[in-house]
């Protein structure tokens, strides 16, 4: 059964074949998905070479029967045939109430498991094509204006120009400016834009974060040569910095209240995926409350008047959430 990408919710398949060029796109839905339905089900997440933990984990019987199992495959494009084999016995057997959901971001469209996964009438099946720059600009837009974000349209259309197809990487874009705006409401025009996208050392400045989040002295090093030798804008470093930490309490906001999946619910994204949940562990609830009002404080400094030189902010607000005891009401 072929199904427009809007409609997979809807459709409540039990197996669901996505694929195509939009590799973002595939994997935000397989999320949804996996999300949606029954909130004591048991959520998995497997290569094609972990196949036989989905049939053990279905059949399971617990005290009251057998556990709803849900399941997503993240690379069927690279199954060899034995794989293969396996993946659609699962696909037409999937027991009632559970969900297989198959995912084979730029499969080969020879690929013979594709003829077939595209044969079986019972699943429903979704092509994700990669946006021209047009309908991806079209999209980007109305996630802003979701977002209640006040971004120009110069704007848009530049952050749509550099980020065409990049799904994972806008919506990062996106809450690092409402983190930028802080409620506000102001209008955001392109230099803005232009400095929180990050072009300018992206890997750098994720290392930044990761070690500030690990509260790892290295960090203040790490601030030095961002500001001093690539250059880094100080508002940008701050965006970043306080997108993570609020990844972080969110984290743990929604790990604590027993989500199924607190980094989807967290809206973290990309690599970072990797890296929040034990990132989380070097801090208390405590702990990064101060740490946002500390990255708050310094936000006004970096944004505003203050006479105060801004690089120096940056690497007291570094050495203020690493080093512990810094950190007080």
């Amino acid at each position: 059964m072929r199904l427009r990408p809007e409609g997979l919710l809807a459709a409540r398949n039990s197996a669901c074949y996505l694929h195509g060029e939009d590799e973002d796109a595939i994997f935000e839905a397989a999320e949804a998905l996996l999300a949606a339905g029954d909130k004591d089900a048991l959520r998995l997440r497997v290569d094609v070479s972990e196949l036989a933990r989905i049939e053990e984990s279905s059949k399971n019987q617990g005290l009251f029967g057998p556990s709803i199992c849900y399941a997503l495959v993240r690379n069927a494009q690279s199954a060899n045939p034995k794989q293969s084999d396996h993946l659609l016995r699962l696909a037409t057997s999937v027991l009632s109430g559970n969900r297989l959901i198959v995912c084979a971001p730029g499969v080969d469209w020879k690929k013979a498991l594709h003829k077939k996964m595209q044969a079986l009438s019972e699943v429903g099946q979704c092509e994700f094509g990669k946006p021209d720059e047009v309908a991806f600009a079209r999209w980007l837009a109305a996630e802003i204006s979701k977002s209640g974000l006040n971004v120009k349209q110069e704007a848009v259309q530049w952050m749509a120009e550099c980020l065409c197809g990049m799904r994972l990487a806008a919506r990062q874009m996106i809450e690092r400016l409402r983190w930028y705006d802080g409620g506000e409401g102001a209008e955001i025009g392109l230099d803005v834009v232009a400095e929180l996208l990050g072009e300018r050392a992206p890997g750098a400045l994720d290392e930044w974060c990761h070690e500030v989040a690990m509260r790892q002295p290295r960090a203040v090093g790490l601030a030095q040569r961002l500001l001093k030798d690539q250059q880094v804008a100080e508002v940008q470093m701050i965006s970043w910095l306080g997108t993570r930490l609020q990844q972080l309490l969110m984290y743990r906001w929604f790990a604590g209240t027993g989500d199924r999946n607190p980094l989807l619910a967290a809206k973290v994204f990309g690599d970072a995926r990797t890296k929040v949940a034990q990132e989380s562990k070097n801090w208390s609830a405590t702990e990064l409350t101060l740490a946002m009002k500390r990255i708050i404080d310094a936000e006004k400094l970096v944004k505003g008047a203050s006479v105060e030189d801004k690089g120096t902010v940056i690497e007291r607000l570094t050495l203020d959430l690493v080093e512990k005891g810094r950190l007080t009401a």
